[in-house]
């Protein structure tokens, strides 16, 4: 008697707790069909049976979580070539590169998104780059890369151009990390960036060991190494002009830059 009484009770207990899953479960379905219907109201609430179309409902894309997306999820890892109408042509039609002075009026948040779309350009045409490397073939356009490396690079001069502007208006300096000139042992000049220390230091042996300061025995050296370099460079200019004097003489007509 005592066996199925016991078994009563986990019977009764089971059948509770799937009432109450089911209860939780079609809450659940009237929430998210009330969060569709109010984010577009010409959506029938007949029309969404279970919570699947709520989570992959392509026709509503404020549902998804994040703002930016990279990515189609259609496409997939076909991200990485280019376009179907494009394959086997010989050249592309591409426009020109970013300028300066067209990405100085963008916003920041725009900076970003185009970073990313540059990006993935890039990642795309260095792909196709090595297929057409690994099948011996040329590359169509391939100066869509250059285009694509011009636009980043002035991309991250911009961004840089406004940090160095705010971090001038906030803190008054222009770099990052305070620093200063420092001279070392060698006799090279360099720029030295400031770093905090849990001690002084004229207490720190490790910032002692650096030695910002050149001996007087290495003065002469660094004469030296100045007249090699000076020499070094006038050696360069004259065989420059050396060659184009020969230029000149074997083609008459050749205009020599000034």
């Amino acid at each position: 008697m005592a066996t199925s009484s016991s078994t009563r009770r986990v019977f009764s207990l089971c059948k509770q707790l799937q009432n109450v899953c089911r209860i939780s479960s079609e809450i659940n379905i009237q929430r998210c069909a009330a969060s569709l219907t109010h984010l577009n109201p010409y959506i029938c609430r007949e029309k969404i049976p279970h919570v699947a179309q709520c989570w992959y409902s392509r026709s509503i894309p404020l549902v998804q979580c994040r703002a930016l997306h990279t990515s189609i999820h259609r496409r997939g890892l076909d991200e990485f070539f280019d376009l179907p109408e494009n394959w086997g042509e010989s050249k592309v039609k591409s426009g020109a590169p970013w300028t300066a002075k067209q990405l100085r009026t963008k916003s920041n948040e725009d900076l970003h998104k185009l970073w990313y779309v540059l990006l993935k350009e890039k990642n795309m045409l260095l792909t196709l780059e090595q297929e057409a490397r690994r099948q011996r073939v040329p590359m169509p356009s391939p100066e869509r890369l250059r285009k694509v490396q011009r636009s980043m690079i002035r991309l991250e001069t911009v961004v840089m151009e406004r940090e160095t502007s705010l971090r001038l208006l906030q803190m008054g300096r222009e770099k990052g990390r305070p620093g200063a000139w420092r001279r070392n042992m060698f006799g090279y000049v360099y720029w030295y960036r400031f770093k905090e220390y849990a001690i002084p230091w004229y207490m720190n042996k490790r910032y002692k060991r650096k030695r910002f300061y050149t001996p007087k025995f290495v003065e002469p050296h660094i004469r030296l190494r100045i007249e090699k370099f000076l020499r070094e460079k006038y050696r360069k200019a004259n065989m420059e002009k050396k060659k184009l004097a020969k230029l000149q003489e074997r083609f008459p007509q050749m205009k020599v830059p000034a």
